[in-house]
């Protein structure tokens, strides 16, 4: 709720030697009902997925997404972060262990997680966007009980699906124009205590499908580190059916870091038009995007 207060006073131009003093003197009202659905109904509402490949020193999104804030535009982003686990992990000497080639997360691995997810990356991401005049609340799928989920393999250890959404915080954020910057970790919700409580790790492409399909939102963008998605003859595929992405999956021609991505493009076309598939490592790929001017794999019916 603070964080909400600040984007709320901010938004009315109130100097930042004053926030110290008025929030804790402010009470924020429940928004009424009308504004609450008026927000889930947003038109503006789009997720956009960073993966850590793709975010470095000359990467162009964090001012793309400011310029859409500042444009009335509503993205949420849900952001990734495997090179960094994999670097503290390293760095800490914390053994890792493979299963079928997907590492395991046990409660060693889960305290790096943690603090490189929700810490260090979201921190990052958040202080950038601020910096840049923009105005974001950096949280987990754990906040407000965002995603709940349960064990998807008990070989695999602390690693998560979501089976529940529960979209009130990002609407509460977006109503008060703060991007929602969210880090894959979720609220174990059958409530079985672990050694780290109740947190479980999960995948950041499958969260933003499944947080994309939730709210409803225009479009689902994910920013990767390749042009698109590439047919059996390495050329990028323009446009995906359905169907057809699904036979990508079958035939094995959508392999590796790609799965999860068509994977979730398909679960969020339960309610999302369009999915979009981009090079996030072009100047300014998520303004050109939404622009129209984009290129990549588009996955949608529509």
């Amino acid at each position: 709720m603070r964080s909400v207060i600040l984007c709320q006073l901010r938004r009315l131009a109130v100097p930042n030697w004053q926030l110290l003093t008025l929030v804790p003197f402010v009470i924020l009202n429940p928004y009424s009902e009308d504004k609450l659905n008026q927000a889930k109904q947003s038109t503006g509402l789009f997720v956009v997925k960073i993966g850590g490949s793709t975010y470095g020193n000359h990467d162009t999104t964090l001012e793309d997404l400011v310029t859409l804030q500042q444009r009335g535009q509503h993205p949420v982003v849900v952001h990734g972060g495997g090179n960094a686990i994999s670097e503290w992990l390293e760095r800490l000497s914390v053994p890792v262990r493979f299963v079928r080639g997907l590492r395991v997360t046990d409660a060693g691995t889960l305290q790096v997680v943690v603090g490189v997810l929700a810490g260090m990356v979201n921190k990052e991401l958040v202080a950038g966007i601020e910096v840049l005049g923009g105005m974001a609340v950096g949280l987990s799928g754990v906040d407000g009980g965002l995603l709940q989920a349960e064990v998807k393999e008990p070989s695999l250890g602390y690693v998560g699906e979501v089976v529940q959404v529960d979209t009130g915080i990002i609407h509460t954020l977006v109503e008060a124009r703060c991007i929602p910057v969210i880090a894959p970790l979720g609220l174990h919700k059958s409530k079985k205590k672990g050694e780290n409580g109740y947190l479980l790790n999960l995948n950041a492409d499958t969260v933003a499908g499944d947080i994309a399909a939730a709210i409803r939102a225009e479009k689902l963008i994910f920013l990767t580190d390749v042009a698109g998605i590439r047919s059996n003859i390495g050329e990028v595929i323009k446009r995906l059916s359905r169907e057809e992405a699904k036979g990508l999956l079958t035939s094995g021609v959508a392999s590796g870091g790609m799965i999860p991505k068509v994977e979730a493009a398909l679960r969020a076309l339960a309610t999302v038009p369009v999915t979009r598939i981009i090079d996030g490592r072009v100047q300014h790929a998520l303004l050109r995007e939404m622009e129209g001017a984009g290129v990549g794999t588009t996955i949608g019916d529509r």
